[in-house]
């Protein structure tokens, strides 16, 4: 049976958020002036750190628009994503609840009947509200969904060149780069807007999803940059010891360094086209901003950008997202608000991708519903310090019959420790000092000195899975084909 945001599912969110210590009191309604204006950009398996300002970014890597953002706005540091795929991730972003809540536990699920979009809550307070770009969230459909004015998608991945796009109804065959395309649709709706009322655009990038295909003006930027691979992703016994057989086997899968793709392309090339493909999206989020500029809306519009999941590029000899580990769950976001938003300020507090709805919400001075999982974190974005703020999320991770090589992962992680249990296979789980080892290289799950600190994270892990009814997720009929082709005998 379907569960809707009803009388449901509030005993779930409500154990769920007094397991992980979020407070489930409906926020205030504001008065005064007109709310402020929304623009939420989202990109597509965008890692963590390959934004220019970023510390860990490499070192030939160009991205001034976000660089921008960062410096006149805030960089979330601990940004994340509750799974770690762009269906389920979108859902929760939309619906600010976990994958278990609205269903879409992968990327071949519908969401479940009655599930409510914050847009849909934003046109009641009055905004006019626009999604531009890609769905893909629950299906591959690229039918207009509930809570928008204005409609422009695609079903599925969408494609990088001359796509269809689902123009409010009408399917317009268009020439050219889906980035461009998408922004321009974007900068069209900025300049037509109705400026009786505020307005919430969303703008959904394809980019940067593989396969990579960057713009023409971009392709070859990086032919001739040095790479510097990450030290796990040697293949030696060092990087193994003590680790999950199931990660060493998928080195020689499709999300595998030594096989990825199934041979289809060297991890070089991969590695490069990705950050080309990223130039575009990069000018995208500078061409909207100098709009906002240019046409005097950015004193009263927040802009976040965020990526959908995170990325990996080698660590642990694996490419993709799913896994728990930190490439994969962590993800990019700046917020920029002048007025609003202290300058070059960093946001340290976890904030995760269920938090997204509470916001936009609070920010339009609209109640937060009590089915969400998540919390606004608006009052950290105006640099203030919230008593009682999360400590620790759980993240969550659904095996999934297209891509058979990733088990189920339940995790707990907190500001030091990162606890990951894998249900449905006989191996190894993991445990990780974050501080002393913030590469997650020495596995510390069978180290007795830990033993104690194992048996409380899970115990801390399970109490909210089992309180939120998260464990009890069916099993649907398999979809689409499998990707379980692997090497054979190089292990």
């Amino acid at each position: 049976m379907k569960r809707s945001p009803s009388s449901t599912l509030l005993p779930a969110a409500a154990l769920l958020a007094l397991a992980w210590a979020l407070p489930s009191a409906a926020l205030a309604q504001r008065s005064g002036p007109q709310p402020r204006n929304i623009v939420f950009i989202l990109s597509d398996d965008h890692r963590h750190d390959f934004m220019g300002f970023h510390p860990g970014a490499p070192e030939f890597l160009e991205t001034p628009a976000l660089d921008r953002l960062a410096a006149e706005g805030a960089h979330v540091r601990n940004a994340f994503v509750t799974t770690s795929l762009c269906s389920p991730s979108r859902a929760s972003i939309l619906t600010g609840q976990y994958a278990y809540e609205h269903g879409v536990v992968d990327n071949s699920r519908m969401i479940r009947e009655g599930a409510v979009f914050f847009p849909e809550l934003l046109q009641k307070a009055g905004y006019h509200t626009a999604f531009i770009g890609k769905w893909h969230m629950g299906g591959h459909t690229d039918d207009r969904q509930p809570g928008f004015d204005r409609w422009v998608s695609f079903p599925g991945q969408g494609v990088y060149v001359d796509p269809v796009l689902n123009i409010d109804g009408e399917r317009a065959p268009l020439k050219g780069y889906i980035t461009d395309l998408l922004t321009d649709y974007a900068i069209d709706y900025l300049k037509g807007r109705d400026g009786k009322k505020p307005f919430a655009l969303y703008l959904s990038h394809k980019a940067v999803h593989a396969e990579f295909v960057p713009a023409p003006r971009h392709r070859g930027r990086y032919a001739e940059v040095e790479l510097k691979l990450p030290e796990t992703m040697a293949f030696t016994e060092e990087n193994y010891e003590g680790r999950p057989r199931w990660v060493r086997e998928q080195r020689f899968g499709w999300h595998g360094v030594d096989h990825m793709y199934h041979g289809q392309m060297s991890f070089d090339t991969f590695y490069r086209r990705y950050a080309e493909t990223l130039l575009a999206l990069d000018e995208s989020v500078g061409r909207v901003i100098d709009q906002l500029e240019k046409s005097g809306l950015a004193k009263n519009t927040l802009v976040i950008y965020m990526g959908d999941n995170g990325f990996s590029f080698g660590e642990h000899g694996l490419i993709d997202k799913r896994h728990a580990y930190e490439e994969s769950i962590r993800v990019p976001m700046v917020a920029w608000a002048p007025g609003l938003i202290p300058r070059g300020s960093t946001v340290d507090p976890i904030v995760l991708n269920v938090d997204i709805a509470p916001t936009l919400l609070d920010l339009a001075g609209v109640s937060r519903p009590d089915w969400m999982d998540g919390r606004s974190f608006l009052p950290l974005l105006e640099g203030k310090r919230v008593e009682g703020w999360r400590e620790s999320f759980v993240y969550i991770y659904y095996w999934d019959y297209n891509f058979p090589h990733t088990p189920t992962v339940y995790a707990l992680r907190d500001d030091r420790y990162k606890y990951m249990f894998y249900h449905g296979l006989w191996d190894k789980n993991e445990l990780y000092d974050l501080q002393k080892d913030p590469i997650e290289k020495q596995n510390l799950i069978d180290v007795p000195e830990h033993r104690e600190r194992v048996e409380a994270m899970k115990t801390r892990l399970f109490d909210a899975l089992e309180a939120a009814g998260a464990v009890d997720v069916k099993f649907d009929r398999p979809l689409y084909g499998q990707q379980d082709e692997r090497k054979l005998n190089v292990h």
